[in-house]
């Protein structure tokens, strides 16, 4: 059977760059907010999709979400593999003088990929197959001051997608949590590189390698970054809250 691959965020660098990578024979969804569609469709059938489908989707309405996914999946079948590839970075300085724009941050963040989460996760488990990446941060490793609104909702999000793979255990649904470090893109246009940067083919490379492995949760990337945080957790607090992005 053709696989259903679904990229909620699909107009984003990774989601597109980890859809490609999955298209050769498979039915793939792209989930984004209203705009153009079609240089994101046209890479996915130059990438050997059998067929490519665009189907709006605001990740911020959270109760419109489950009937999003019923009708990706009446669209195009019950999805195999599903990408949660939105977000956004925020800008600290104004998150730190409005409430109202950090509690956005925070729900586009964490509230929103939770919930989408518990929908794919639900239906997949009733199934008892699939396969969910949900894309954490190093910023959620250990939050920094330089940027704690993002950095709190990535915390978040980790800690409830690792309960989530935990309580996933021999249901048959797999759940890749991706913590990349910096990476060089869009959405970090215009800011120094952080130590450890990775691209987002990179990054799609590492995590399609991970789902056609269908082996562990956690995905560091680069792999070394692992390490490097464990050490960062023992920096003392005075030397952290200087520590840039």
């Amino acid at each position: 059977m053709t696989p259903v691959v679904a990229i909620f965020g699909g107009r984003s660098e990774i989601g597109l760059a980890v859809a490609t990578r999955l298209a050769p024979g498979a039915t793939v969804v792209l989930a984004a907010r209203p705009g153009p569609m079609e240089e994101a469709v046209a890479a996915c059938l130059d990438a050997g999709a059998a067929r490519v489908e665009a189907v709006e989707f605001d990740a911020d309405d959270v109760a419109a979400q489950s009937g999003v996914v019923d009708a990706i999946e009446q669209l195009a079948g019950p999805i195999d593999i599903a990408v949660l590839a939105f977000g956004v970075l925020g800008d600290q300085a104004r998150a730190e003088r409005d409430p109202v724009f950090a509690s956005s941050v925070l729900h586009t963040d964490f509230i929103a990929q939770a919930a989408l989460l518990t929908v794919l996760a639900d239906r997949m488990t009733a199934r008892g197959r699939g396969t969910i990446v949900a894309f954490s941060s190093v910023a959620g490793a250990r939050v920094r001051r330089a940027n704690y609104v993002y950095g709190s909702a990535k915390a978040g999000l980790d800690g409830f997608a690792s309960g989530l793979a935990d309580a996933l255990h021999g249901s048959g649904v797999h759940l890749v949590i991706a913590r990349p470090g910096f990476v060089i893109g869009r959405m970090t246009a215009g800011m120094e590189p952080a130590p450890f940067s990775s691209t987002p083919d990179q990054v799609a490379d590492a995590v399609v390698a991970r789902v056609r492995s269908g082996r562990g949760t956690g995905l560091w990337v680069p792999g070394h970054l692992g390490a490097v945080m464990g050490v960062a957790r023992l920096v003392p607090r005075a030397v952290w809250r200087r520590m840039p992005r």
